[in-house]
């Protein structure tokens, strides 16, 4: 449990300062009692009453002062939220790329059997958007709670050139803080504080994030990552797809206005960029564990259909029970009341004179 106010947890102290009061108040008491003649008169004329009587009170009005203490220094914990009460966030890898027939037919076909596999299989209630990027990035559905609609979007997806990871991610942010008043949009300053998202994230929401490349244009990945980090928000990566060299040959419905285009021709070009010698369809798996890294969630990879829908299968598991920290405050106010109005009610009822 964390205090957003620990300062003021030093007003425990009035606990013992009470009871140092009390403590002064019954020894001045005994020191000018007035004696009587006889014990015997004395026992009759007070009531009958026991030490715990006089002191259940007194506790409780105690632990009421220390919880109302408690409260004012704003207590934080972290809490498990079930999967059906966030929002996933899927962007996918669109780019021409993704065409490469290294997995057949080729690896965006794939990745959409697998992603509605996925969204089909989520608990009713989850909310998911669907982020698609090639050398930009688009929110394709926005977050819903309808199946139909996110998977009939998964199936329009159109190959583009270029890929812009950065781009998704700060999309995806955007995608989350249009449901999540506590999230907000990219590019705006968030106040972190001294919290290290990777042990503590703060939103239940998260990013899955596929892609068989590296970032060629828009924000660099690792700057996005940080926004996410700095929301409180998890990004699972995926790289997706093998190392061999293959041929990119998209379908007719993935090249969309391009349909004479079908096939790119050659090797999908996995060799060296001539300018800074890094093969240019290579997975960047170093960015992509960075990412995973910085926000708090995990990087995967998978080669093959079989890997990819290991993955998505093992991905409900993993993210069934996020953490979030709330604000615990309220509760600790409400105990407060609960003890104070027991004392008082006790108090009452067995010191009344008979």
């Amino acid at each position: 449990m964390v205090f957003a106010w620990p300062a003021l947890l030093a007003t425990l102290l009035v606990v013992p300062l009470v009871l140092l009061v009390r403590w002064l108040l019954l020894r001045r008491r005994r020191r000018y009692a007035v004696t009587y003649g006889s014990l015997l008169l004395l026992r009759e004329v007070l009531p009958a009453q026991s030490h715990w009587r006089r002191r259940v009170p007194l506790a409780l009005f105690l632990a009421a002062m220390a919880s109302a203490a408690i409260a004012t220094a704003r207590p934080h914990a972290v809490m498990a939220v079930p999967v059906n009460r966030m929002t996933i966030v899927l962007a996918m890898d669109v780019s021409r790329s993704m065409c490469a027939t290294d997995v057949e037919p080729n690896r965006l076909t794939v990745a959409q059997d697998v992603a509605r596999a996925f969204v089909d299989d989520l608990p009713s209630g989850t909310r998911v958007a669907l982020v698609a990027f090639a050398g930009t990035a688009q929110l394709v559905v926005p977050a819903t709670t309808d199946r139909d609609t996110v998977t009939s979007a998964i199936d329009t997806f159109v190959a583009g050139r270029g890929t812009a990871i950065g781009s998704a991610i700060l999309r995806s942010v955007d995608a989350v803080a249009e449901f999540n008043p506590n999230v907000p949009r990219s590019g705006l300053p968030v106040d972190t504080g001294s919290r290290d998202p990777s042990q503590s994230p703060v939103q239940p929401d998260i990013v899955v994030l596929l892609t068989d490349g590296a970032t060629t244009q828009g924000v660099n990945p690792i700057v996005a990552a940080d926004q996410a980090a700095a929301r409180g928000l998890r990004v699972y990566t995926i790289g997706f797809g093998t190392e061999n060299a293959s041929q990119l040959v998209c379908s007719r419905e993935q090249l969309g206005s391009d349909v004479f285009r079908g096939s790119f021709g050659g090797p999908g070009g996995f060799g060296p960029d001539a300018a800074t010698g890094r093969r240019i369809l290579a997975i960047d798996e170093p960015t992509l564990r960075t990412i995973a890294d910085m926000t708090g969630g995990s990087y995967y990879r998978a080669q093959d259909s079989a890997e990819l829908s290991n993955v998505f299968t093992d991905l409900p598991g993993v993210i069934a029970l996020q953490e979030q920290e709330i604000e615990v405050g309220f509760a600790f106010a409400a105990l407060g009341a609960l003890l104070a109005s027991s004392a008082v009610g006790l108090s009452l009822v067995w010191n009344r004179t008979r």
